[in-house]
């Protein structure tokens, strides 16, 4: 079967928009696909602000000053942490 052309975009967003509402294997053979490692790609970040109670924020320096760690990057991995946690138990809910 012969597939579609991948269409030009504009954005990023237009891209996202695009895949978001079409089945990429009507655009691509995956059969013939192949893995690849980018050693060098980098998450995308987005910053928030997040309100926690001086107490909570004094334990986490305290305990990213025991790690040797930047109190930010230990906030990072115990929300990576518990995420998968959450993510891996079977009939876990979020509480929206």
């Amino acid at each position: 079967m012969k597939k579609k052309r991948i269409p030009q975009f504009k954005s990023e967003d237009q891209e996202r928009a695009f895949w978001a509402k079409h089945d990429s294997t009507d655009y691509v053979d995956w059969s013939v696909a192949r893995k690849v490692v980018l050693e060098n790609l980098r998450p995308s970040l987005k910053t928030i602000s997040l309100r926690l109670p001086a107490s909570l924020l004094a334990e986490l320096k305290l305990l990213a000053n025991k790690r040797d760690v930047p109190y930010q990057s230990l906030l990072k991995n115990f929300l990576a942490e518990r995420v998968q946690a959450e993510l891996r138990v079977p009939g876990s809910r979020s509480r929206s």
